[in-house]
């Protein structure tokens, strides 16, 4: 599961990435910009949702305050 959560977590950043070039270049893509910050978005709610689903089928445990 670790490796799922590197790979999502690179993506996330690729995403972000990729919407800060839509925004710096000089004829604007706003269509480009709001698809990867959507792309972003989706990744970072799976990720979530993963990494409950870890904690709840025991896969890891958090740690006590």
């Amino acid at each position: 599961m670790k490796p799922l959560i590197l790979i999502v977590l690179c993506a996330i950043v690729v995403a972000l990435f990729w919407a800060l070039t839509g925004l710096m270049r000089p004829q604007r893509q706003p269509e480009r910009m709001v698809r990867s910050l959507t792309v972003r978005i989706g990744l970072s709610l799976a990720l979530f949702a993963l990494l409950w689903l870890g904690v709840w089928a025991g896969w890891w445990h958090p740690h006590a305050a």
